[in-house]
């Protein structure tokens, strides 16, 4: 198509946004991918690696390395963000120079701290004239650097504005769906991070594969309680972007979110455990945004309650596991549109 060989600009290189420009690069797409730190963009552009994540895979000669924001957006027919969801919106504040007709991607599995806003809200209300879409799903970013095959769901209301997006950074080894329900596929995204976290604890407690499992299930129930509170579809959370997303992060071995849960589990206090790498841990800002969503619409949310109690009220793994098992047993087959403060939001 017409469009395919405009400029894709990617914000953020980090190792999610650096394979997402491996992978546009091979494609054969010319990339503009802004790294914050000057010393990152130069290392790019005269090694070809990044020097602070995936240091090992090359970056092919199609992508342009800067750290001048403007400079990356100017032009762009595709711009993806892909910076942590605790500096998206100060990232979007110094945007300049985009194309109005340019598609705008969150690539960004979080909510917005301050506003409990999803990404491609602050896409939407920074930027009113452009298309917004979502990209998420079972998707570790060596792999797609590297690339291995993966499958994810590019996510818009607007069924033209999936299908071009799909067309031009799709791959038959980076598989596209399309998908309307921007708002499962978002809360899938963000809080699959806080489950992680908390079969990590699990795991770090030595608790055995059955535990996991019982986590990731009742985790994929919360989840779906509140995206259907939220006006989403139940089932666009039995899919890549909920189940598929849910199940690579919570057993992955290279997960973030899982591994700083395995650390908590072990008795690592927080700061150490997130001090000791450049990755950051989504999961661990989610759990505040997602509790302050499921307060608002009546929703219960005991795996991510007790992985908020861990986190930030110094509740030992234990006693949060303590805390999860003697809840009242319940039903499992009440539909996750019960209702705000019915049956259905009450049972975990």
């Amino acid at each position: 198509m017409s469009q395919a060989r405009d400029a894709v600009a990617i914000v953020g290189a980090g190792s999610w946004g650096t394979a997402l420009a491996v992978h546009c690069g091979r494609l054969g797409l010319p990339v503009r991918l802004w790294a914050r730190s000057p010393d990152v963009a130069r290392a790019i552009t005269g090694t070809r690696r990044n020097p602070w994540y995936l240091t090992d895979v090359d970056i092919g000669p199609g992508v342009s390395a800067t750290d001048e924001l403007e400079r990356a957006l100017d032009g762009a027919g595709v711009v993806i963000v892909a910076v942590p969801s605790e500096f998206f919106a100060a990232t979007l504040d110094r945007a300049r120079g985009l194309s109005r007709r340019a598609a705008l991607v969150s690539a960004t599995k979080g909510l917005d701290p301050e506003r409990t806003l999803r990404m491609t809200e602050l896409l939407a209300l920074r930027f009113p004239g452009c298309p917004v879409a979502a990209l998420s799903g079972p998707t570790f970013a060596r792999e797609v650097a590297l690339g291995q095959p993966t499958a994810c769901v590019i996510a818009s209301a607007d069924d033209a504005v999936a299908a071009r997006l799909q067309a031009d950074l799709g791959s038959r080894e980076f598989r596209l769906y399309t998908n309307r329900d921007v708002i499962g596929v978002e809360i899938g995204g963000a809080l699959k991070n806080v489950v992680a976290l908390a079969t990590g604890l699990a795991d770090g407690l030595g608790l055995g594969e059955n535990s996991r499992a019982g986590l990731i299930t009742r985790g994929l129930a919360e989840i779906t309680r509140l995206a259907v509170a939220l006006g989403a579809a139940p089932a666009t959370l039995a899919g890549l972007a909920g189940l598929g997303d849910l199940v690579l992060t919570c057993t992955g071995g290279l997960s973030r979110n899982r591994a700083l849960g395995v650390a908590l589990g072990r008795g690592t206090p927080l700061a150490v455990a997130e001090g000791g790498t450049r990755m950051i841990a989504e999961g661990v800002r989610t759990v505040r945004s997602a509790l302050a969503l499921a307060a608002r619409h009546g929703v219960r949310l005991p795996v991510c309650e007790e992985v908020g109690a861990v986190l930030f009220e110094g509740k030992s793994p234990a006693d949060a596991l303590d805390a999860l098992l003697g809840r009242a047993a319940t039903r499992e087959d009440v539909p996750a549109a019960a209702g705000a403060g019915g049956q259905g939001s009450r049972n975990a």
